[in-house]
């Protein structure tokens, strides 16, 4: 199937460069799964913009930086705040009904390391409405087909063509259907991964069940650089529970006067950490959550925000409140036992200004990226916003530069010929289960030469099976994500390897101090 333009991934970053590039071209989005399976949808909190009176640019703009560990891109990080108030215009003018403020246009509320109110938000499930308008507007465009239940496999280059080339260019990609089992080829002018982040990486994560490093991974075997794979933002507030997995409790919780507590002794702890308390930023606080959890041997920590007034608490988190309360936990009278788990991919695939990677023809937006934004810590807040000013810049150098694009060749189908159905499946599920347990406990919130060494080690083996598996067997979907996730894991890895210093959200016990210069760590293939 062929179109002007092919975007892997429908979430905010998909469907921004989407709506963009159908006012004069035909675009093909392709879903992993349903549309709205993202993690745009999941996003609780908000998104960050200089709204209030007295903020200001700069000021957002040093919060970001702070947050970053100094690693961040300021070229990059002026251009994506500078554009935050038209993209949230953008979304206001789609339909998102943004909570409106008493005496402002919006309400604003606050989050760690934020100096500002400056989150607009819809109550505490903004993602879920910026989904459903964007889909909503694609939808009703006839220039956009969007194609749901497509995994996507590899990205197609020369060496794929029916005319052998060694050209590194990108020409589409070929997408396994889940309903038919058969892999098919979309070929495009132009390809925009925004196929989103690698939390599955790990045994405790609040992304979505799709989150398993695809792009990244697509666009290293395709010659593109990645960096700075060692930041893995963990959220320190995941709701602990046996039966409900991977439910976030949004950071907007202690921006409203949510306290952290030790259960044991009740005592707040936050401010024996930092001075900032519960509105540090997140690798602060995620850190002494764990290192209560690990001194005390608890299975959680308490988030308590029973002391302001029930109808603020149910007015501000009414999806929160509902769920706990199905849960027997009364959110205004009780605390919430919360943990650190995994929330975000703060590395990715290089990316410029534009969006551009390393390979003709190759775009990205969003988490599946490293753009110089979050540099070693993402600051709340700011990732729907990335996707948003980022999908549009991907679009518009499309746009401008449209005529330097060639039409696709003839492409070979994909060669299913020479490999069997598995009759093996126990061997993915025990890889996978074997990677997130060991990047979980060798690479997580803090680390030390050895473990990641052991992870190292772990993971060479891993490779060396999942390739032969790969060679013999047909595609599945869970096969294609394995493949993947042991691509990702072993990029965290050297990542963090190669890193000798702690900085932001890469803390390790052998080097605990921060080097004086910021520098990124850049993989090439």
């Amino acid at each position: 199937m062929q179109s002007d333009i092919l975007i892997i991934g429908s979430g905010a970053a998909g469907l921004t460069a989407a709506l963009q590039l159908a006012q004069s071209k035909t675009v093909t989005v392709l879903a992993k799964g349903a549309l709205s399976d993202g993690a745009t949808a999941w996003a609780q909190g908000g998104i960050a913009a200089v709204l209030e009176p007295g903020d200001t640019f700069e000021d957002h703009i040093r919060d970001t930086m702070v947050a970053g560990g100094g690693l961040n891109n300021r070229e990059a990080v002026e251009y994506v705040i500078e554009n935050a108030p038209p993209a949230i215009e953008r979304l206001a003018a789609l339909g998102v009904p943004f909570n409106p403020g008493d005496d402002e246009r919006w309400h604003l509320t606050r989050e760690g390391g934020h100096s500002h109110r400056r989150i607009v938000h819809v109550n505490d499930a903004t993602g879920w409405a910026v989904q459903q308008a964007l889909e909503a507007a694609a939808r009703a465009n006839p220039n956009i087909r969007l194609v749901p239940d497509m995994v996507a496999v590899d990205l197609i280059m020369g060496r794929h063509q029916q005319r052998f080339s060694t050209s590194g260019r990108i020409h589409g990609v070929y997408a396994l259907n889940r309903k038919s089992g058969k892999v098919e080829t979309f070929t495009a002018k132009a390809t925009i991964l925004a196929t989103g982040g690698a939390g599955r990486t790990y045994l405790y994560s609040t992304a979505p069940r799709g989150a398993t490093g695809d792009g990244i991974a697509m666009a290293w075997r395709a010659g593109c650089r990645v960096s700075n794979m060692e930041f893995m933002q963990f959220h320190p507030t995941c709701l602990y529970n046996l039966e409900v997995k991977n439910f976030l409790i949004t950071e907007a919780v202690r921006g409203e006067g949510g306290i952290l507590k030790n259960p044991k002794t009740g005592h707040r702890y936050m401010p024996d950490y930092d001075e900032r308390a519960e509105l540090a930023p997140r690798d602060v606080v995620a850190r002494a959550n764990d290192s209560e959890i690990k001194r005390d041997g608890l299975d959680y920590v308490h988030l308590d925000i029973s002391h302001r007034p029930p109808d603020f608490v149910k007015h501000h988190f009414p999806n929160i409140y509902e769920k706990l309360l199905g849960l027997g936990i009364d959110i205004t009278t009780q605390p919430i036992p919360v943990v650190p788990a995994q929330h975000y991919t703060c590395g990715g695939v290089l990316v410029d200004l534009d969006g551009r990677t390393d390979a003709p023809g190759l775009y990205a937006a969003g988490e599946v990226t490293q753009s110089g934004l979050h540099g070693a810590n993402r600051l709340a807040s700011n990732s729907l916003l990335e996707c948003l000013v980022f999908g549009d810049a991907a679009a518009r150098h499309i746009e401008a530069n449209w005529s330097e694009f060639p039409e696709p060749p003839a492409v070979r189908a994909w060669d299913a010929s020479r490999v069997t159905d598995s009759d093996e499946e126990v061997v993915i599920q025990q890889c996978w289960r074997e990677i997130r347990h060991f990047m979980w406990n060798f690479v997580g919130i803090v680390r030390t030469t050895k473990r990641l060494e052991r992870a190292k080690h772990r993971i060479d083996l891993l490779r060396r099976e999942v390739e032969d598996y790969y060679s013999h067997f047909r595609v599945t979907p869970d096969l294609i994500e394995l493949r993947n996730l042991v691509e990702v894991a072993d990029l965290i890895i050297r990542s963090a390897l190669s890193r000798k210093e702690s900085r932001g959200l890469h803390f390790t016990l052998d080097y605990p101090e921060t080097s004086p210069i910021a520098r990124d760590t850049v993989l090439a293939p």
